[in-house]
């Protein structure tokens, strides 16, 4: 690739280099000048220049608002070069009370709402700062931050704000950069700086003793936060992890013992709106057969009401299913990837955070108090200097009005600096009237009290970390529970135990008929008293397992690759048609088979063997599939199928192959497995497994003959028992000719 120096030379260059060095500038910048927040005043570059700009433009909160499209022109033409509906959608957000715990904007008009509905247009719509905001940007005048040159180096704009706020935990931040991204949930501002507090006094605390003043996250929209201590201490730790906020709701008693169940708040941003469209498709689809209907009843304040399916149902199972449902519990990631004072993005510990904003707050203050220093020393000179005045007041006079160049003479007679001859030339005369011998004196004083106070400060680190502290104090009081602002609005709750939710609470439990053809079409009929002559299928297929269920019953499938399947008989399809392919709902092979099909017993256990005579027993609970690819248990040889799969039902196993030898003997000697390719059930020298089946030996062994039954008791059949992987012997007399019990 050919580029042009900087000389106008042509350059040789690889591509890939060239990519790599332009993608990399690209994500930098990225990272730097757009998602991540900076740990010290928590604002990326577009929420600084616009708190920076309405600062300039004197919205200041007991000022009047002024036009958000007159904001974002000033933002846009002088400090952040991109599109006006971007600069627009960061003010929005940051006036937004839903959206941010400590909005830094006033807004007045049409911002949105919790519902998703956009705010009205810029030119619509009025803002000025809030106190929050002055608080970040106080003391910005005195030198307390650095400032850079603005893109198009007209004027300057800071890099950070002084912050006298905690803004990064208190409001939170979100941003997504190139190949890493931050998500930081908002918290109480008074136990943010109670933790604060205890890490000025202990700078070794620990993430624990830090939890025990942060509860954990307290957001705009309240809820309950519902993780246990030690997740919120883990994800403290890492400044990685996630928190589980449910809704808030409450049970309100009707007449003739009926109630509803009403929501107050929601997770936060959660739009309302989306989320009873959720619960609405979901109850038309029948899966929350527990709720009857959902309403909508909020004014200023969030009210959904939820109606129960009838009295009988448990609230708490109600509001569970619909917890583990719909958005009413949603989960806020933790990610504290910030960029550092060092300009560096990093993931930080919630005691790392602390410690860059006391380290800020620190630094703020010796720049502020230097830069008051500086000024008293400046007017101190000044004062000096019109102690002269005042003494000679005549003589100051007569070389203004006769020397040509009076400022060399102030500074030969009285040895004067250029400040204080500066000072004095540049007095209008109604000053003089002011200048009083006494009124200087008590001002230089002053400040000479002033500087000395000043010096020991910047002298000595402890007095400055108690004037921190007592600055933490003030702001705290600000923020304390009493006011509406500052109380806690997201409740600490308990980790929620595991509530088992049965399947027959949430589905109406109705007797059905599985039909399912040997060309692998499933259907349900309602009922068990079913006419099974009278089905019909398509052309070509017939009948192959008809199974009598509930719809709260799952079905276990087993195919000839040795897999499980699971399927919930309510997602069936219904009717009276052909139904659908199983293979939709399973991958099942072209070239596999289903074996059988039963219902789904937690307690019962299995037989399973390979055409081969290979198997084991297996719990039920163990075959049970997750996932639409089904279970691997049984493990088949080369040229091998599945074949065989019974529930047990009784002490002995029969087991006939292909080559007509009967072989019976206690099912204890097979062993119990989760998977694998079992043992030797029946030996062949030539044939295969037939039939296998489960009996009571005391029962005796029965078997279909023809249109009836016949009965084997346990002395006509001592002689095949034996041990399993024998051969067997010939059935006897009676014994059906198709090797099937």
């Amino acid at each position: 690739m050919s580029l042009n120096g900087a000389n106008g030379n042509i350059r040789e260059e690889s591509f890939k280099d060239a990519l790599s060095e332009r993608y990399l500038n690209y994500a930098v910048s990225t990272i730097m000048s757009r998602s991540l927040p900076d740990v010290r005043d928590g604002l990326k570059p577009v929420h600084r220049r616009l708190l920076y700009a309405m600062l300039q433009l004197r919205l200041n909160p007991e000022q009047g608002f002024k036009k958000c499209a007159r904001i974002v022109g000033d933002v846009m033409g002088k400090y952040h070069p991109h599109g006006d509906q971007a600069i627009y959608d960061a003010l929005v957000r940051l006036a937004q009370q839903f959206s941010v715990r400590y909005p830094l904007i006033d807004g007045q008009g049409n911002f949105g709402n919790i519902d998703g509905d956009n705010a009205a247009a810029m030119r619509y719509t009025e803002s000025r700062l809030t106190e929050t905001a002055i608080s970040l940007l106080e003391g910005i005048e005195q030198d307390s931050v650095d400032f850079r040159d603005t893109y198009d180096g007209d004027s300057s704009e800071p890099i950070v704000l002084p912050a006298n706020f905690p803004n990064l935990l208190a409001n939170g931040a979100s941003g997504i950069a190139v190949g890493m991204a931050s998500s930081i949930p908002p918290h109480n501002v008074c136990e943010i700086y109670d933790a604060a507090l205890h890490l000025l006094k202990t700078p070794n605390a620990t993430i624990t003793k830090l939890v025990s003043f942060i509860s954990g996250p307290d957001f705009p929209t309240g809820g309950i936060l519902v993780e246990n201590k030690n997740t919120l201490v883990e994800a403290y730790s890492q400044g990685k992890g996630s928190f589980r906020i449910r809704s808030k709701w409450e049970v309100e008693n009707l007449a003739h013992g009926q109630y509803q169940v009403v929501i107050t708040e929601i997770p936060y941003l959660v739009q309302k709106s989306r989320l009873i469209e959720k619960i609405a498709d979901l109850l038309q689809q029948r899966k929350l057969l527990l709720l009857s209907d959902i309403r909508d009843e909020s004014a200023d304040d969030i009210r959904l009401v939820l109606e129960p399916k009838n009295r009988n149902v448990d609230p708490e199972l109600l509001m569970e299913s619909l917890f583990r449902t719909t958005e009413l519990e949603s989960r806020f990631n933790l990610n504290m990837n910030v960029i550092d004072s060092n300009q560096n993005p990093r993931v930080m510990s919630l005691r790392e955070v602390l410690q860059a904003f006391i380290d800020h707050r620190h630094d703020i203050l010796i720049r502020s108090n230097k830069y008051k220093l500086n000024n008293i020393i400046r007017r101190l000179e000044i004062l000096n200097g019109y102690m002269i005045v005042y003494l000679n007041l005549d003589e100051v006079i007569r070389v203004i009005r006769e020397e040509e160049d009076p400022k060399s003479v102030f500074k030969i007679k009285w040895d004067l600096s250029d400040v204080q001859s500066d000072a004095i030339l540049n007095m209008r005369l109604r000053s003089l009237r002011r200048l009083e011998e006494l009124s200087i004196k008590t001002e230089i004083t002053n400040l000479k009290s002033e500087k000395k106070l000043i010096k020991h400060l910047l002298e000595n680190k402890k007095k400055r970390l108690e004037h921190i502290s007592d600055e933490f104090k003030t702001v705290k009081k600000q923020y304390n529970n009493k006011t509406s602002i500052g109380k806690r609005r997201t409740i600490i709750g308990e980790a929620p135990k595991e509530v088992d939710i049965s399947t027959e609470l949430v589905i109406e439990k109705e007797e059905v008929t599985v039909v399912c053809s040997q060309k692998g079409w499933v259907r349900t009929i309602k009922g068990h008293e079913l006419k099974i002559n009278e089905l019909k299928y398509k052309e070509g297929d017939k009948e192959r397992f008809i199974i009598k269920a509930l719809t709260t019953d799952k079905l276990i499938l087993f195919a000839s690759d040795g897999r499980f399947f699971t399927l919930e008989v309510n997602k069936l399809p219904g009717g009276r048609g052909h139904g659908e392919p199983i293979s939709l709902m399973i991958d099942l092979g072209n070239e596999t088979e289903l074996v059988n099909v039963l219902t789904y017993h937690e307690s019962m256990k299995l037989v399973i063997s390979s055409d081969t005579g290979r198997g084991f027993i297996v719990p039920e609970k163990d075959v049970v599939a997750q996932t639409r690819a089904g279970k691997k248990v049984l493990f088949l040889d080369e040229g091998a199928e599945s074949h065989i799969c019974r529930p047990i039902n009784g002490d002995h196993i029969a087991l006939i192959g292909t080559n007509r030898k009967l072989l019976i003997f206690p099912i204890e000697e097979v062993p119990i497995m989760s998977k694998g390719k079992g043992v030797r059930l029946q030996n062949y020298t030539s044939g295969r497994l037939a039939d296998l089946t489960t009996f009571f030996l005391e029962q005796g062994l029965m078997v279909r003959t023809g249109n009836r039954n016949r009965t084997f008791s346990s002395k006509e059949i001592v002689q095949w028992s034996g041990k399993r992987a024998q051969t067997g012997r010939l059935p006897p007399a009676g014994f059906p000719r198709s090797n099937v019990f």
